[in-house]
């Protein structure tokens, strides 16, 4: 079975008119996830959506798809390591017309420093360790992306929906049950 996916209602289309299973269309998900992630032209991606080619751009996407969840002090430090001297506003402004522009995603957990990533177009969460605070992807719950329903949604059409996670990762809980020990 093949076919091609440009957005996730596409995916969501597919599913339903070949009556994938939740675990099918999971993985579909991905897949169109995977492909629309940068692709390995990065100027050409930053001219099929508008904007002018830059040194600073380029080495903020790299730096995004290199690292996912990561704060704009790690894109700066990236990205001086890889082009030298940038301020931390330039940075700022490219992550936000990066973002803006649906290149790459900004998440913002309460009481945290907005992380970045370039899984976009797809609807996935996040799981955030409350000691750590490392944050990884978790894909949508069930099937039909249920957490696009609302309960009242105020005459909303709604088409993405944030949830976040919070827990405690695997590491932090090994490395507290040694401390227990």
């Amino acid at each position: 079975m093949s076919a091609s996916f440009r957005t996730m209602s596409s995916i969501l289309s597919f599913a339903k008119s070949t009556k994938l299973g939740k675990d099918q269309l999971l993985t579909k998900s991905r897949i169109w996830c995977k492909t629309t992630r940068m692709s390995n032209d990065p100027a050409k991606l930053l001219r099929e959506h508008g904007l002018q080619v830059t040194a600073q751009r380029l080495a903020v996407l790299r730096a995004v798809s290199a690292r996912p969840h990561c704060t704009a002090d790690d894109v700066a430090a990236d990205v001086r390591s890889e082009i030298g001297a940038i301020s931390r506003q330039a940075v700022y402004d490219a992550l936000g017309i990066l973002a803006e522009k649906g290149l790459i995603r900004r998440i913002q957990p309460d009481g945290s420093s907005a992380l970045y990533e370039d899984r976009v177009g797809d609807n996935h969460h996040h799981v955030i360790c409350r000691t750590c605070g490392k944050t990884v992807d978790v894909d949508c719950a069930v099937g039909e992306t249920p957490c696009l329903t609302a309960a009242d949604n105020s005459g909303y059409q709604i088409d993405e929906a944030e949830v976040i996670y919070w827990g405690i990762c695997p590491d932090c809980l090994a490395e507290t049950s040694r401390a227990g020990d």
